[in-house]
């Protein structure tokens, strides 16, 4: 059983940022593809940000590709996204899920474990 704690959202001005943590429960961290997605009201839960097990390895949503910048510290068991450069089309819930393998991947239905989401309000 793999937990994630999400942290980090907030309300800021367009051309902010902000750095969304999100921490995991188990001991073998390293061995999951980590990934962010963000649901906007109204709209379908969209892949933002993924990471290999290792951290090898990044992929971005064209929409987020070079503001957004996703990162893991395997000993904290701990993954981070750093969002610069926001935008009010930022503004969503952004969810932290683990896959149950090393590999990344863009698809909701690839991810097993969730966070509880953290708000991101991005005022123009």
């Amino acid at each position: 059983q793999v937990q994630l704690v999400e942290s980090g959202g907030g309300l800021v001005q367009a051309g902010g940022s902000l750095r969304l943590a999100c921490v995991a429960s188990g001991r073998i961290f390293s061995r999951y593809g980590m990934g962010w997605f963000r649901q906007a009201p109204g709209k379908e839960r969209e892949f933002v940000a993924g990471s290999s097990g290792s951290g090898g390895s990044t992929y971005y949503a064209d929409s987020v590709k070079g503001r957004f910048t996703i990162s893991r510290d395997n000993v904290k068991t701990t993954v981070y996204l750093q969002m610069n450069n926001l935008k009010p089309e930022d503004t969503a819930v952004y969810y932290c899920a683990a896959r149950t393998s090393g590999g990344y991947s863009r698809r909701i239905e690839d991810y097993y474990y969730w966070g509880q989401g953290t708000q991101v309000t991005v005022s123009s």
